[in-house]
């Protein structure tokens, strides 16, 4: 049982607070194991939000009963961290637990130096100022979120979804952190190195064009033609490239790539097939060309993503 602790403060930004409480607070009896939860605070229990809405949390000395800690916000411009609260992370820090802030929230733990030496990010608001400020961290911009296992931040409020759905993913597998994104009605955000981004936008009116890409999503073991896309959407070759580009970001052959990969990623989760076998299923011209597009985009091998999963994936279990 992952023990976690979301902390609150007088200001607290409450959308960031009730995005780490519906991720990691919100009972889920379906599944055998899960988080156990609390808010909690080192100062009054009752304390006003941002909105002016009032918060009750639980009144703690340290952290030591925990096992994670999120930091949802953080006032950007406070230096003065209340003792109390600065021993305590910095205690929780230094006995290797996990530290997670969203947006905001990385300016305390870049404040007490926990950053220090380490890619970070924030709100791209704050990006100049925290730069300023903390010239020892390795300031990312352009991602949604970094995390190497024990730290994490976000690059702003809803990305902190994304990295908790990834932390999720890390502790529980692939399928469960799929369910958990299915309640949320968001994409489960996946995350290979230092790539982050978000797997399959949802268009905002049902067409041809979306029915087109549901096809292809259901067929990424056969072989897919982009001109045959661009039919069943009823669309030119070049008025579909154009359409897919400003819906997805990227060239329909750099889409099925990515969707190959995550289908792949799935089998290698959970099933025991072989690497041969998965790329066939995956849609892979063969297990050397699926083995190329691991280490382009995960700088890792198709059995050291595997490996992988078997070592930490299960280790909540």
């Amino acid at each position: 049982m992952c023990r976690v602790a979301v902390l609150s403060y007088p200001g607290v930004a409450l959308f960031e607070l009730a995005c780490a409480v519906e991720l990691f607070g919100l009972p889920r009896p379906e599944f055998e194991h899960w988080y156990q939860c609390q808010v909690v605070c080192f100062e009054q229990k009752l304390s006003e939000t941002t909105t002016g809405l009032l918060l009750q949390a639980t009144l703690v000395d340290d952290l030591d009963d925990y096992d994670m800690l999120i930091v949802p916000s953080w006032p950007a411009g406070m230096r003065d961290i209340p003792a109390p609260l600065a021993e305590a992370v910095l205690r929780f820090y230094r006995c290797q637990k996990r530290i997670i802030s969203f947006c905001s929230g990385a300016f305390l733990l870049a404040e007490l130096g926990i950053f220090e030496g380490r890619d970070a990010t924030t709100h791209w608001r704050y990006a100049e100022q925290f730069q300023q400020r903390f010239p020892q961290t390795r300031y990312i911009d352009d991602v949604l979120y970094i995390y190497d296992g024990q730290i994490g931040c976000s690059a702003g409020s809803a990305s902190g979804i994304d990295l908790g759905l990834e932390i999720i993913r890390q502790d529980f597998g692939y399928n469960l952190a799929n369910q958990v994104a299915r309640r949320l009605v968001v994409s489960a955000h996946r995350m290979g190195g230092q790539s982050q981004f978000v797997e399959t936008p949802v268009l905002e009116v049902p067409n041809q064009f979306s029915a087109s890409i549901d096809w292809a999503l259901s067929h990424l073991d056969s072989e897919i033609d982009v001109n045959e896309l661009a039919g069943r959407a009823s669309m030119s070759r070049r008025t579909f490239d154009r359409k897919f580009r400003s819906s997805f970001n990227m060239s329909p052959k750099a889409w099925l790539i990515q969707q190959r990969l995550e289908k792949a990623k799935r089998l290698l989760e959970s099933e025991g097939y072989s690497v041969e076998k998965v790329a066939e299923l995956s849609g892979f011209d063969n297990a050397i060309t699926m083995r190329h597009h691991f280490r382009k985009s995960l700088s890792i091998s198709p059995v050291q993503y595997r490996q992988q999963f078997k070592d930490s994936g299960l280790s909540m279990n």
